[in-house]
């Protein structure tokens, strides 16, 4: 590590972050936070990529020995990393970063939109569904990557649907699933995507003709869960995944005939 004890020599520019700090305290993270970046991830569906807008936090720790971090170094690796992002390349990016940074650890944080290729179920009209991801990794020897989604779906009440003369109560609920990969796995997105949507009453699309608006609405009537239903089914369809060795699950049912929301959540690591 670069420490600037003497004089400046004529010329040359001070590096005032490599100094050293006699305050003796280690920071846990110090970097950058809400950048908005564009990135390009690879598209199985097309064969191609895809482009979205990252919101993206880096950090490193910092010894207790230096005044500062060079802020600078983390727009670089980014930079150096945006063309082309796959979730089995997040630690990679994490490495670079640590290394150009001189740091211990390092942290690495990506929240984006990213749009499903979805037809509608009956007329099979073409619709593009977005949804958020987030890529989490840690790198400090002992790598940590976390790969999340939140997928929207409708979720209908049983007991609404058991006690009533005729209809039930139905809402909008989001299921927040985030996932570790066993060694040497990984996942695309949409393979994720696809596990997640199953486990509510009925998927959601962005395009929906007469004809698939009645097959969602039947589908769902046909298929009641309570919010401790699509959690529980989330947990089943991990644990028989082999690529997940960590999983936290989440559903949340904005609820149309209360004034608060449905919430469960079930967290289990495999290994």
């Amino acid at each position: 590590m670069t420490t600037q004890t003497g004089p400046s020599v004529p010329g040359v520019m001070p590096d005032v972050q490599a100094s050293c700090d006699k305050r003796r305290i280690a920071i846990d993270k110090v970097g950058v936070k809400h950048i908005t970046y564009p990135i390009t991830l690879r598209c199985p569906a097309t064969g191609g990529v895809q482009h979205t807008v990252a919101q993206v936090n880096m950090y490193v720790g910092l010894p207790h020995y230096q005044k500062g971090t060079h802020m600078s170094r983390f727009l670089e690796v980014l930079n150096r990393h945006h063309g082309e992002i796959r979730s089995d390349q997040i630690v990679d990016v994490c490495h670079d970063m640590k290394q150009s940074l001189e740091a211990e650890e390092a942290h690495l944080e990506l929240s984006f939109p990213y749009f499903i290729h979805k037809k509608a179920p009956v007329t099979g009209s073409p619709g593009m569904l977005d949804i958020q991801v987030v890529f989490e990794c840690i790198s400090n020897g002992a790598d940590d990557f976390v790969m999340g989604i939140k997928v929207p779906a409708t979720s209908l009440c049983p007991c609404s649907k058991e006690i009533s003369a005729y209809g039930a109560h139905n809402q909008r609920c989001e299921m927040d699933v985030r996932v570790r990969f066993a060694a040497g796995k990984s996942m695309w997105i949409e393979e994720l995507f696809e596990l997640v949507e199953q486990a509510a009453s009925s998927p959601v699309y962005a395009v929906l003709k007469r004809p698939d608006e009645k097959f969602v609405t039947e589908a769902a009537f046909d298929n009641p869960k309570f919010v401790e239903d699509i959690v529980r089914d989330l947990a089943i369809a991990l644990e028989g995944e082999e690529r997940v060795a960590w999983y936290r699950v989440i559903s949340e049912n904005f609820e149309s005939i209360h004034n608060h929301n449905a919430y469960a959540m079930i967290e289990k690591d495999k290994r």
